[in-house]
Protein backbone atom coordinates (compact mmCIF):
# COMPACT_ATOMS: atom_id res chain seq x y z
CA UNK A 1 0.00 0.00 0.00
CA UNK A 2 1.08 3.55 -0.72
CA UNK A 3 1.68 5.99 2.09
CA UNK A 4 -0.07 9.32 1.69
CA UNK A 5 3.25 11.14 1.69
CA UNK A 6 4.45 9.15 -1.31
CA UNK A 7 3.52 10.00 -4.89
CA UNK A 8 0.92 7.42 -5.86
CA UNK A 9 1.39 5.28 -8.94
CA UNK A 10 -1.76 5.57 -11.00
CA UNK A 11 -3.14 4.27 -14.26
CA UNK A 12 -6.08 5.14 -16.40
CA UNK A 13 -8.62 2.36 -16.57
CA UNK A 14 -11.88 1.41 -18.24
CA UNK A 15 -12.65 -1.08 -15.44
CA UNK A 16 -14.19 -4.50 -15.93
CA UNK A 17 -16.38 -5.35 -18.90
CA UNK A 18 -20.14 -5.41 -18.64
CA UNK A 19 -22.19 -8.52 -19.35
CA UNK A 20 -22.32 -7.54 -23.01
CA UNK A 21 -18.54 -7.28 -23.23
CA UNK A 22 -18.42 -3.50 -23.46
CA UNK A 23 -16.27 -1.60 -20.94
CA UNK A 24 -18.14 -0.02 -18.06
CA UNK A 25 -15.90 3.08 -18.02
CA UNK A 26 -16.48 3.44 -14.28
CA UNK A 27 -12.90 4.42 -13.42
CA UNK A 28 -10.79 7.30 -14.66
CA UNK A 29 -7.76 6.54 -12.51
CA UNK A 30 -6.88 3.31 -10.72
CA UNK A 31 -4.27 3.07 -7.97
CA UNK A 32 -2.82 -0.41 -8.52
CA UNK A 33 -1.38 -0.59 -5.02
CA UNK A 34 -4.18 1.29 -3.34
CA UNK A 35 -3.64 4.22 -0.99
CA UNK A 36 -3.89 3.99 2.77
CA UNK A 37 -2.26 5.76 5.68
CA UNK A 38 -2.98 3.43 8.60
CA UNK A 39 -4.12 -0.11 9.29
CA UNK A 40 -6.04 1.07 12.34
CA UNK A 41 -9.39 2.79 12.63
CA UNK A 42 -13.12 2.19 12.38
CA UNK A 43 -12.91 1.68 8.59
CA UNK A 44 -9.80 -0.52 8.54
CA UNK A 45 -10.04 -3.21 5.89
CA UNK A 46 -12.60 -1.34 3.77
CA UNK A 47 -11.91 -0.08 0.25
CA UNK A 48 -13.38 2.98 -1.42
CA UNK A 49 -13.38 5.08 -4.57
CA UNK A 50 -13.62 8.86 -4.93
CA UNK A 51 -15.49 10.67 -7.67
CA UNK A 52 -12.99 12.49 -9.86
CA UNK A 53 -14.00 15.95 -8.71
CA UNK A 54 -12.62 15.16 -5.24
CA UNK A 55 -8.92 15.81 -4.67
CA UNK A 56 -6.42 13.07 -3.89
CA UNK A 57 -2.85 14.29 -3.39
CA UNK A 58 -0.60 13.39 -6.33
CA UNK A 59 -3.47 12.08 -8.46
CA UNK A 60 -5.00 14.18 -11.27
CA UNK A 61 -8.42 15.67 -10.64
CA UNK A 62 -9.99 15.74 -14.11
CA UNK A 63 -13.69 16.47 -13.45
CA UNK A 64 -14.01 14.42 -16.68
CA UNK A 65 -12.24 17.14 -18.67
CA UNK A 66 -8.60 16.45 -19.53
CA UNK A 67 -7.88 20.07 -20.46
CA UNK A 68 -9.05 21.20 -17.01
CA UNK A 69 -7.11 18.54 -15.04
CA UNK A 70 -4.73 19.48 -12.25
CA UNK A 71 -2.67 17.54 -9.71
CA UNK A 72 -3.47 18.61 -6.13
CA UNK A 73 -0.79 18.55 -3.44
CA UNK A 74 -3.19 17.62 -0.63
CA UNK A 75 -6.21 15.44 -0.09
CA UNK A 76 -9.73 16.75 0.10
CA UNK A 77 -10.80 16.92 3.73
CA UNK A 78 -13.23 14.01 3.33
CA UNK A 79 -10.58 11.78 1.73
CA UNK A 80 -8.12 12.60 4.52
CA UNK A 81 -10.67 11.65 7.18
CA UNK A 82 -11.42 8.34 5.47
CA UNK A 83 -7.74 7.49 5.17
CA UNK A 84 -7.22 8.42 8.81
CA UNK A 85 -10.07 6.02 9.66
CA UNK A 86 -8.17 3.15 8.02
CA UNK A 87 -9.96 2.90 4.66
CA UNK A 88 -8.00 2.16 1.47
CA UNK A 89 -8.54 4.27 -1.64
CA UNK A 90 -8.53 2.31 -4.92
CA UNK A 91 -8.91 5.20 -7.35
CA UNK A 92 -10.95 7.98 -8.97
CA UNK A 93 -14.25 7.36 -10.74
CA UNK A 94 -15.94 8.69 -13.85
CA UNK A 95 -18.65 11.35 -13.78
CA UNK A 96 -20.77 13.59 -15.92
CA UNK A 97 -18.35 16.35 -16.90
CA UNK A 98 -18.07 19.08 -14.25
CA UNK A 99 -20.71 17.12 -12.30
CA UNK A 100 -23.28 18.57 -14.70
CA UNK A 101 -25.83 15.84 -15.41
CA UNK A 102 -27.84 13.05 -13.83
CA UNK A 103 -27.30 10.30 -16.38
CA UNK A 104 -23.68 9.12 -16.61
CA UNK A 105 -23.24 9.67 -20.38
CA UNK A 106 -21.65 13.13 -20.37
CA UNK A 107 -18.00 12.13 -20.13
CA UNK A 108 -15.21 11.93 -22.71
CA UNK A 109 -13.95 8.93 -20.73
CA UNK A 110 -17.03 6.97 -21.83
CA UNK A 111 -20.62 6.48 -20.74
CA UNK A 112 -21.10 4.43 -17.57
CA UNK A 113 -23.85 1.84 -18.11
CA UNK A 114 -26.36 0.56 -15.62
CA UNK A 115 -24.91 -2.28 -13.55
CA UNK A 116 -28.00 -4.45 -14.19
CA UNK A 117 -28.48 -3.84 -17.93
CA UNK A 118 -25.81 -2.12 -20.02
CA UNK A 119 -28.43 -0.80 -22.45
CA UNK A 120 -29.58 1.64 -19.77
CA UNK A 121 -27.94 4.67 -18.15
CA UNK A 122 -26.30 4.39 -14.78
CA UNK A 123 -27.51 7.74 -13.58
CA UNK A 124 -25.12 10.53 -12.69
CA UNK A 125 -23.23 12.55 -12.14
CA UNK A 126 -21.64 10.11 -9.64
CA UNK A 127 -21.96 7.35 -12.23
CA UNK A 128 -18.61 5.64 -11.78
CA UNK A 129 -18.86 5.61 -8.00
CA UNK A 130 -22.32 4.04 -8.15
CA UNK A 131 -21.23 1.39 -10.64
CA UNK A 132 -18.13 0.48 -8.61
CA UNK A 133 -20.25 -0.03 -5.48
CA UNK A 134 -23.04 -1.92 -7.27
CA UNK A 135 -20.54 -4.23 -8.97
CA UNK A 136 -18.80 -4.98 -5.65
CA UNK A 137 -15.51 -3.42 -6.78
CA UNK A 138 -15.31 -1.28 -3.61
CA UNK A 139 -16.97 -1.35 -0.21
CA UNK A 140 -18.23 2.22 -0.59
CA UNK A 141 -17.59 5.31 -2.69
CA UNK A 142 -17.69 9.07 -2.48
CA UNK A 143 -19.83 11.07 -4.83
CA UNK A 144 -21.13 14.59 -4.84
CA UNK A 145 -24.72 15.75 -4.93
CA UNK A 146 -25.96 19.11 -6.15
CA UNK A 147 -29.19 18.17 -7.92
CA UNK A 148 -29.41 14.45 -7.17
CA UNK A 149 -26.02 13.28 -8.43
CA UNK A 150 -25.52 10.95 -5.47
CA UNK A 151 -29.11 9.71 -5.32
CA UNK A 152 -30.18 9.05 -8.91
CA UNK A 153 -27.34 6.59 -9.69
CA UNK A 154 -27.97 4.87 -6.35
CA UNK A 155 -31.65 4.39 -7.17
CA UNK A 156 -30.91 3.09 -10.66
CA UNK A 157 -28.29 0.58 -9.41
CA UNK A 158 -29.88 -0.99 -6.30
CA UNK A 159 -27.58 0.68 -3.78
CA UNK A 160 -27.87 3.30 -1.03
CA UNK A 161 -27.20 6.98 -1.74
CA UNK A 162 -26.86 9.20 1.34
CA UNK A 163 -27.13 12.96 0.69
CA UNK A 164 -26.33 14.45 4.11
CA UNK A 165 -27.53 17.74 5.46
CA UNK A 166 -25.65 20.52 3.69
CA UNK A 167 -22.36 21.36 5.38
CA UNK A 168 -22.27 18.18 7.48
CA UNK A 169 -19.30 16.80 5.49
CA UNK A 170 -16.58 19.25 4.51
CA UNK A 171 -16.40 20.07 0.80
CA UNK A 172 -12.87 21.48 1.05
CA UNK A 173 -10.87 20.00 -1.80
CA UNK A 174 -13.96 19.23 -3.89
CA UNK A 175 -14.18 20.96 -7.27
CA UNK A 176 -17.52 22.76 -7.00
CA UNK A 177 -20.51 22.45 -9.31
CA UNK A 178 -22.69 24.98 -7.47
CA UNK A 179 -20.82 25.68 -4.28
CA UNK A 180 -23.73 26.98 -2.19
CA UNK A 181 -25.69 23.72 -2.55
CA UNK A 182 -22.98 21.10 -3.16
CA UNK A 183 -22.81 18.13 -0.80
CA UNK A 184 -20.36 15.25 -0.59
CA UNK A 185 -22.49 12.11 -0.86
CA UNK A 186 -21.91 8.49 0.14
CA UNK A 187 -22.74 5.48 -2.02
CA UNK A 188 -22.82 2.10 -0.31
CA UNK A 189 -24.48 -1.31 -0.57
CA UNK A 190 -26.30 -0.86 2.76
CA UNK A 191 -27.53 1.92 5.00
CA UNK A 192 -25.33 0.66 7.83
CA UNK A 193 -22.19 1.04 5.68
CA UNK A 194 -23.25 4.54 4.59
CA UNK A 195 -23.86 5.52 8.22
CA UNK A 196 -20.47 4.11 9.19
CA UNK A 197 -18.80 6.33 6.58
CA UNK A 198 -20.85 9.37 7.61
CA UNK A 199 -19.82 8.91 11.23
CA UNK A 200 -16.16 8.89 10.14
CA UNK A 201 -16.39 12.00 7.96
CA UNK A 202 -18.83 14.44 9.53
CA UNK A 203 -17.61 17.44 11.46
CA UNK A 204 -17.18 21.17 11.13
CA UNK A 205 -14.28 22.41 8.99
CA UNK A 206 -13.37 26.05 9.49
CA UNK A 207 -11.52 26.01 6.15
CA UNK A 208 -14.75 25.27 4.27
CA UNK A 209 -16.96 28.39 4.18
CA UNK A 210 -20.09 26.27 3.76
CA UNK A 211 -19.31 23.83 6.57
CA UNK A 212 -21.47 24.30 9.65
CA UNK A 213 -22.10 22.90 13.11
CA UNK A 214 -25.32 20.93 13.01
CA UNK A 215 -27.30 19.45 15.88
CA UNK A 216 -28.67 16.23 14.38
CA UNK A 217 -31.94 14.80 15.68
CA UNK A 218 -31.35 11.86 18.01
CA UNK A 219 -34.95 10.72 18.51
CA UNK A 220 -36.32 8.16 16.03
CA UNK A 221 -39.31 9.03 13.92
CA UNK A 222 -42.63 8.30 15.65
CA UNK A 223 -43.81 4.71 15.58
CA UNK A 224 -46.86 5.70 13.52
CA UNK A 225 -44.90 8.10 11.33
CA UNK A 226 -46.58 10.12 8.60
CA UNK A 227 -44.87 10.04 5.22
CA UNK A 228 -45.74 12.45 2.46
CA UNK A 229 -46.13 11.23 -1.13
CA UNK A 230 -46.77 13.31 -4.25
CA UNK A 231 -50.49 13.92 -4.69
CA UNK A 232 -50.05 13.45 -8.44
CA UNK A 233 -46.86 11.44 -9.00
CA UNK A 234 -45.15 11.64 -12.38
CA UNK A 235 -43.56 8.58 -14.01
CA UNK A 236 -43.40 9.74 -17.65
CA UNK A 237 -45.47 6.80 -18.82
CA UNK A 238 -43.41 4.17 -16.99
CA UNK A 239 -46.07 1.84 -15.60
CA UNK A 240 -43.49 -0.45 -14.00
CA UNK A 241 -42.07 2.47 -12.01
CA UNK A 242 -45.57 3.52 -10.91
CA UNK A 243 -46.32 0.00 -9.70
CA UNK A 244 -42.95 -0.21 -7.93
CA UNK A 245 -43.62 3.05 -6.10
CA UNK A 246 -47.03 1.85 -4.94
CA UNK A 247 -45.36 -1.34 -3.66
CA UNK A 248 -42.84 0.80 -1.77
CA UNK A 249 -45.65 2.84 -0.22
CA UNK A 250 -47.20 -0.38 1.02
CA UNK A 251 -43.82 -1.36 2.43
CA UNK A 252 -43.64 1.87 4.43
CA UNK A 253 -47.16 1.25 5.71
CA UNK A 254 -45.97 -2.16 6.92
CA UNK A 255 -43.29 -0.32 8.90
CA UNK A 256 -45.96 1.67 10.74
CA UNK A 257 -46.27 4.60 8.34
CA UNK A 258 -49.36 6.53 7.32
CA UNK A 259 -49.29 7.93 3.78
CA UNK A 260 -50.25 11.60 3.33
CA UNK A 261 -50.73 13.12 -0.13
CA UNK A 262 -48.91 16.46 -0.44
CA UNK A 263 -49.05 19.26 -2.97
CA UNK A 264 -45.76 19.10 -4.86
CA UNK A 265 -46.20 22.40 -6.74
CA UNK A 266 -43.72 24.48 -4.66
CA UNK A 267 -41.16 21.69 -4.74
CA UNK A 268 -41.50 21.28 -8.50
CA UNK A 269 -41.09 24.99 -9.11
CA UNK A 270 -38.10 25.16 -6.78
CA UNK A 271 -36.51 22.30 -8.72
CA UNK A 272 -36.96 24.18 -12.00
CA UNK A 273 -34.98 27.16 -10.71
CA UNK A 274 -31.77 25.13 -10.64
CA UNK A 275 -31.36 25.23 -14.42
CA UNK A 276 -34.17 27.47 -15.70
CA UNK A 277 -33.28 30.63 -13.77
CA UNK A 278 -30.31 32.80 -12.99
CA UNK A 279 -29.25 30.23 -10.37
CA UNK A 280 -27.52 28.37 -13.21
CA UNK A 281 -24.95 31.17 -13.17
CA UNK A 282 -23.36 29.47 -10.16
CA UNK A 283 -22.49 26.52 -12.40
CA UNK A 284 -20.67 28.88 -14.73
CA UNK A 285 -18.97 30.71 -11.86
CA UNK A 286 -17.43 27.44 -10.61
CA UNK A 287 -15.32 27.08 -13.79
CA UNK A 288 -15.46 30.63 -15.17
CA UNK A 289 -11.78 31.17 -15.83
CA UNK A 290 -11.36 27.87 -17.62
CA UNK A 291 -14.61 28.14 -19.53
CA UNK A 292 -13.91 31.67 -20.76
CA UNK A 293 -10.54 30.51 -22.11
CA UNK A 294 -11.34 26.99 -23.36
CA UNK A 295 -15.07 26.53 -23.79
CA UNK A 296 -14.35 24.38 -26.84
CA UNK A 297 -12.88 21.72 -24.51
CA UNK A 298 -16.23 21.26 -22.77
CA UNK A 299 -18.54 18.64 -24.27
CA UNK A 300 -22.21 19.16 -25.11
CA UNK A 301 -24.70 19.58 -23.53
CA UNK A 302 -22.50 20.64 -20.59
CA UNK A 303 -21.09 23.52 -22.64
CA UNK A 304 -24.57 24.90 -23.35
CA UNK A 305 -25.58 24.62 -19.69
CA UNK A 306 -22.50 26.53 -18.54
CA UNK A 307 -22.92 29.06 -21.35
CA UNK A 308 -26.45 29.75 -20.16
CA UNK A 309 -24.99 30.95 -16.89
CA UNK A 310 -23.23 33.84 -18.66
CA UNK A 311 -26.48 35.46 -19.79
CA UNK A 312 -27.80 36.64 -16.44
CA UNK A 313 -27.19 39.82 -14.49
CA UNK A 314 -26.58 40.14 -10.77
CA UNK A 315 -30.13 41.48 -10.47
CA UNK A 316 -31.42 38.30 -12.13
CA UNK A 317 -29.59 36.18 -9.57
CA UNK A 318 -31.15 38.11 -6.69
CA UNK A 319 -34.60 37.78 -8.26
CA UNK A 320 -34.13 34.00 -8.52
CA UNK A 321 -32.94 33.81 -4.92
CA UNK A 322 -35.97 35.78 -3.74
CA UNK A 323 -38.28 33.43 -5.63
CA UNK A 324 -36.53 30.40 -4.14
CA UNK A 325 -36.99 31.82 -0.64
CA UNK A 326 -40.69 32.36 -1.29
CA UNK A 327 -41.04 28.76 -2.47
CA UNK A 328 -39.14 27.53 0.58
CA UNK A 329 -41.72 29.28 2.76
CA UNK A 330 -44.55 27.64 0.82
CA UNK A 331 -42.89 24.23 1.09
CA UNK A 332 -42.51 24.66 4.84
CA UNK A 333 -46.29 24.28 5.13
CA UNK A 334 -45.90 20.63 4.13
CA UNK A 335 -43.91 19.60 7.18
CA UNK A 336 -46.38 20.06 10.07
CA UNK A 337 -48.47 17.31 8.51
CA UNK A 338 -45.69 14.78 7.86
CA UNK A 339 -42.55 13.39 9.48
CA UNK A 340 -40.76 12.42 6.28
CA UNK A 341 -41.27 12.79 2.54
CA UNK A 342 -41.10 9.74 0.27
CA UNK A 343 -40.55 10.03 -3.49
CA UNK A 344 -39.27 7.81 -6.28
CA UNK A 345 -35.52 8.35 -6.51
CA UNK A 346 -35.92 8.41 -10.28
CA UNK A 347 -39.34 8.23 -11.96
CA UNK A 348 -38.17 6.03 -14.84
CA UNK A 349 -35.22 4.27 -16.45
CA UNK A 350 -33.72 5.53 -19.70
CA UNK A 351 -31.71 3.73 -22.35
CA UNK A 352 -28.35 5.08 -23.47
CA UNK A 353 -29.83 5.47 -26.94
CA UNK A 354 -32.80 7.53 -25.72
CA UNK A 355 -30.52 9.72 -23.59
CA UNK A 356 -28.26 10.51 -26.53
CA UNK A 357 -31.27 11.31 -28.72
CA UNK A 358 -32.62 13.97 -26.34
CA UNK A 359 -30.14 14.47 -23.49
CA UNK A 360 -31.70 17.57 -21.95
CA UNK A 361 -35.29 16.28 -21.74
CA UNK A 362 -34.33 12.80 -20.54
CA UNK A 363 -31.92 14.20 -17.94
CA UNK A 364 -34.63 16.55 -16.67
CA UNK A 365 -36.94 13.56 -16.16
CA UNK A 366 -34.36 11.77 -14.01
CA UNK A 367 -34.11 14.82 -11.73
CA UNK A 368 -37.85 15.22 -11.28
CA UNK A 369 -37.72 14.26 -7.59
CA UNK A 370 -34.19 15.35 -6.68
CA UNK A 371 -33.46 18.88 -7.93
CA UNK A 372 -35.28 20.70 -5.12
CA UNK A 373 -33.68 18.93 -2.15
CA UNK A 374 -30.38 20.80 -1.87
CA UNK A 375 -31.95 24.14 -2.80
CA UNK A 376 -34.38 23.80 0.11
CA UNK A 377 -31.73 22.54 2.57
CA UNK A 378 -33.16 19.06 3.15
CA UNK A 379 -31.44 15.79 4.03
CA UNK A 380 -32.12 12.78 1.80
CA UNK A 381 -31.46 9.05 1.65
CA UNK A 382 -32.06 6.90 -1.43
CA UNK A 383 -32.64 3.21 -0.62
CA UNK A 384 -33.39 0.23 -2.87
CA UNK A 385 -37.06 -0.74 -2.95
CA UNK A 386 -37.49 -3.53 -5.50
CA UNK A 387 -36.37 -5.13 -8.72
CA UNK A 388 -38.96 -4.49 -11.42
CA UNK A 389 -40.36 -7.28 -13.62
CA UNK A 390 -38.01 -6.11 -16.40
CA UNK A 391 -35.00 -6.75 -14.14
CA UNK A 392 -34.20 -3.07 -13.46
CA UNK A 393 -33.87 -1.66 -9.93
CA UNK A 394 -36.29 0.81 -8.38
CA UNK A 395 -35.42 3.00 -5.40
CA UNK A 396 -37.18 5.48 -3.16
CA UNK A 397 -35.78 8.54 -1.47
CA UNK A 398 -36.66 9.51 2.08
CA UNK A 399 -36.38 13.27 2.59
CA UNK A 400 -36.41 15.20 5.84
CA UNK A 401 -35.55 18.65 7.16
CA UNK A 402 -31.94 19.59 7.74
CA UNK A 403 -30.57 17.54 10.65
CA UNK A 404 -32.83 14.51 10.18
CA UNK A 405 -29.99 12.33 8.83
CA UNK A 406 -30.04 9.68 11.57
CA UNK A 407 -33.83 9.45 11.51
CA UNK A 408 -33.82 8.85 7.76
CA UNK A 409 -31.12 6.22 8.18
CA UNK A 410 -33.06 4.29 10.80
CA UNK A 411 -36.25 4.19 8.75
CA UNK A 412 -34.34 3.58 5.52
CA UNK A 413 -32.50 0.61 6.98
CA UNK A 414 -35.72 -0.96 8.27
CA UNK A 415 -37.37 -0.50 4.90
CA UNK A 416 -34.39 -1.80 2.91
CA UNK A 417 -33.95 -4.94 4.98
CA UNK A 418 -37.65 -5.74 4.77
CA UNK A 419 -37.42 -5.87 0.96
CA UNK A 420 -35.29 -9.02 0.88
CA UNK A 421 -33.11 -7.51 -1.85
CA UNK A 422 -29.47 -8.39 -2.40
CA UNK A 423 -26.53 -5.96 -2.45
CA UNK A 424 -26.21 -3.97 -5.65
CA UNK A 425 -25.70 -6.20 -8.67
CA UNK A 426 -23.57 -8.73 -6.76
CA UNK A 427 -26.31 -11.13 -5.70
CA UNK A 428 -24.90 -11.14 -2.18
CA UNK A 429 -27.52 -11.10 0.60
CA UNK A 430 -27.84 -8.13 2.88
CA UNK A 431 -25.79 -8.47 6.06
CA UNK A 432 -27.53 -8.08 9.42
CA UNK A 433 -28.91 -4.63 10.10
CA UNK A 434 -27.01 -2.46 12.55
CA UNK A 435 -28.49 -0.05 15.06
CA UNK A 436 -28.05 3.66 14.44
CA UNK A 437 -25.85 4.52 17.40
CA UNK A 438 -27.05 8.12 17.68
CA UNK A 439 -30.65 6.96 18.13
CA UNK A 440 -30.13 4.36 20.84
CA UNK A 441 -32.46 4.72 23.86
CA UNK A 442 -31.27 6.10 27.17
CA UNK A 443 -30.79 3.68 30.08
CA UNK A 444 -33.81 3.27 32.33
CA UNK A 445 -36.40 4.22 29.70
CA UNK A 446 -36.59 1.01 27.64
CA UNK A 447 -36.78 -2.77 27.99
CA UNK A 448 -34.36 -4.94 26.02
CA UNK A 449 -36.47 -7.57 24.26
CA UNK A 450 -35.10 -10.54 22.27
CA UNK A 451 -37.29 -11.83 19.41
CA UNK A 452 -36.54 -14.81 17.21
CA UNK A 453 -39.72 -15.57 15.26
CA UNK A 454 -42.54 -13.68 13.55
CA UNK A 455 -41.45 -10.43 15.22
CA UNK A 456 -38.11 -10.33 13.36
CA UNK A 457 -37.51 -7.43 10.97
CA UNK A 458 -39.66 -7.76 7.88
CA UNK A 459 -41.76 -10.64 9.22
CA UNK A 460 -45.51 -10.45 9.83
CA UNK A 461 -45.57 -9.37 13.49
CA UNK A 462 -42.65 -6.92 13.40
CA UNK A 463 -45.20 -4.11 13.19
CA UNK A 464 -46.22 -4.83 16.80
CA UNK A 465 -42.77 -3.63 17.82
CA UNK A 466 -42.60 -0.72 15.39
CA UNK A 467 -45.98 0.71 16.33
CA UNK A 468 -44.89 0.82 19.98
CA UNK A 469 -41.78 2.79 19.19
CA UNK A 470 -39.32 -0.07 19.65
CA UNK A 471 -35.88 0.44 18.13
CA UNK A 472 -33.61 -2.33 16.84
CA UNK A 473 -30.51 -2.59 19.02
CA UNK A 474 -28.63 -5.48 17.44
CA UNK A 475 -28.84 -8.79 15.59
CA UNK A 476 -27.15 -11.55 17.54
CA UNK A 477 -27.75 -15.09 18.84
CA UNK A 478 -28.60 -16.83 22.05
CA UNK A 479 -26.07 -18.73 24.11
CA UNK A 480 -25.71 -22.31 22.72
CA UNK A 481 -28.16 -23.67 25.27
CA UNK A 482 -31.49 -23.52 23.43
CA UNK A 483 -33.66 -25.56 21.05
CA UNK A 484 -36.03 -24.06 18.48
CA UNK A 485 -39.28 -25.75 17.44
CA UNK A 486 -41.86 -24.96 14.73
CA UNK A 487 -45.19 -24.66 16.56
CA UNK A 488 -48.03 -26.32 14.61
CA UNK A 489 -51.30 -24.53 13.85
CA UNK A 490 -50.15 -20.98 14.63
CA UNK A 491 -51.15 -17.99 12.50
CA UNK A 492 -48.90 -16.47 11.39
CA UNK A 493 -46.45 -19.37 11.81
CA UNK A 494 -44.36 -19.04 14.97
CA UNK A 495 -41.50 -20.90 16.63
CA UNK A 496 -41.09 -21.91 20.22
CA UNK A 497 -37.81 -21.45 22.06
CA UNK A 498 -36.82 -23.53 25.04
CA UNK A 499 -33.68 -23.75 27.15
CA UNK A 500 -32.11 -27.21 27.46
CA UNK A 501 -31.40 -28.86 30.77
CA UNK A 502 -27.81 -28.86 32.10
CA UNK A 503 -25.74 -31.44 30.25
CA UNK A 504 -28.08 -31.60 27.25
CA UNK A 505 -27.05 -30.50 23.76
CA UNK A 506 -28.23 -27.06 22.70
CA UNK A 507 -27.78 -24.59 19.83
CA UNK A 508 -27.21 -20.88 19.34
CA UNK A 509 -30.40 -19.42 17.84
CA UNK A 510 -30.44 -16.18 15.83
CA UNK A 511 -32.38 -13.35 17.51
CA UNK A 512 -32.84 -9.60 17.30
CA UNK A 513 -32.72 -7.43 20.40
CA UNK A 514 -35.14 -4.50 20.36
CA UNK A 515 -35.42 -1.67 22.84
CA UNK A 516 -39.08 -1.07 23.72
CA UNK A 517 -40.31 1.97 25.69
CA UNK A 518 -41.33 0.84 29.15
CA UNK A 519 -44.73 2.51 28.75
CA UNK A 520 -45.51 0.24 25.79
CA UNK A 521 -44.52 -3.07 27.37
CA UNK A 522 -47.92 -3.77 28.94
CA UNK A 523 -49.87 -3.47 25.70
CA UNK A 524 -47.30 -5.70 24.00
CA UNK A 525 -47.60 -8.40 26.65
CA UNK A 526 -51.35 -8.49 26.08
CA UNK A 527 -50.71 -9.63 22.50
CA UNK A 528 -48.62 -12.70 23.38
CA UNK A 529 -50.67 -15.89 22.82
CA UNK A 530 -50.43 -19.15 24.74
CA UNK A 531 -48.16 -21.23 24.86
CA UNK A 532 -45.70 -18.37 24.47
CA UNK A 533 -44.68 -16.03 27.23
CA UNK A 534 -42.06 -13.50 28.19
CA UNK A 535 -39.10 -14.86 30.11
CA UNK A 536 -35.34 -14.40 30.38
CA UNK A 537 -32.96 -15.39 27.59
CA UNK A 538 -29.19 -15.68 27.69
CA UNK A 539 -27.39 -14.12 24.73
CA UNK A 540 -24.14 -15.25 23.13
CA UNK A 541 -22.22 -12.48 24.91
CA UNK A 542 -23.46 -13.66 28.32
CA UNK A 543 -26.04 -10.90 28.74
CA UNK A 544 -29.54 -11.82 29.93
CA UNK A 545 -32.53 -10.03 28.39
CA UNK A 546 -36.26 -10.57 28.26
CA UNK A 547 -37.58 -12.55 25.33
CA UNK A 548 -40.09 -15.08 24.02
CA UNK A 549 -40.02 -18.53 25.63
CA UNK A 550 -42.42 -21.44 25.19
CA UNK A 551 -44.12 -23.86 27.58
CA UNK A 552 -42.53 -27.31 27.58
CA UNK A 553 -45.68 -29.25 26.66
CA UNK A 554 -45.96 -27.35 23.37
CA UNK A 555 -42.32 -27.95 22.48
CA UNK A 556 -42.72 -31.70 22.98
CA UNK A 557 -45.32 -31.81 20.20
CA UNK A 558 -43.46 -29.54 17.73
CA UNK A 559 -40.72 -30.38 15.19
CA UNK A 560 -37.20 -29.45 16.30
CA UNK A 561 -35.70 -27.01 13.77
CA UNK A 562 -32.61 -26.00 15.75
CA UNK A 563 -30.28 -27.24 13.01
CA UNK A 564 -31.27 -24.23 10.90
CA UNK A 565 -29.90 -21.81 13.50
CA UNK A 566 -32.93 -19.54 13.47
CA UNK A 567 -36.49 -18.94 12.31
CA UNK A 568 -35.58 -16.90 9.24
CA UNK A 569 -33.24 -19.62 7.97
CA UNK A 570 -35.92 -22.23 8.59
CA UNK A 571 -38.47 -20.26 6.55
CA UNK A 572 -35.92 -19.93 3.75
CA UNK A 573 -35.49 -23.71 3.72
CA UNK A 574 -39.21 -24.09 2.98
CA UNK A 575 -39.14 -21.83 -0.07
Amino acid sequence: MVDMMDTPVFTHSETAATETGKPAHAWITRLPEGLRTTEQGRLAGLTFAAKDNIDVAGVPTTVACAAFAYVPDRHAAVVARLLDAGATLLGKTNLDQFACGLNGTRSPYGAVPNSFDSRYVSGGSSSGSAYAVAAGEVDFALGTDTAGSGRVPAGLNNIVGLKPSKGLISARGVQPAARSVDCVSILAPTVARAVEVLEATLGHDAADPYSRELALHTTPLPAAFRFGVPAQPEFYGDALAAAAFEQAVQGLRAQGGVAVAVDFAPLTEAASLLYDSALVAERYEAVRDFFDAQADQVIEPVRSILQAGTRYSAADVYAAQHRLQALAQQAQAIWPGIDVLCVPTAPTHCTLEAMRADPVARNRELGCYTNFVNLLDYAALSVPASIRPDGLPFGITLIGPCGSDWQLAELGQRFHHATGLTQGATGRPLPPARPIAALQPRPGTHLALAVGGAHLSGLPLNGQLIERGAVLETQTATAPRYRLHALPGTTPPKPGLGRVAPGESGSAIAVEVWQMPLAAVGSFLALIPQPLGLGSIELADGRWVHGFVCEGHALAQAPDISRHGGWRAYLASLA
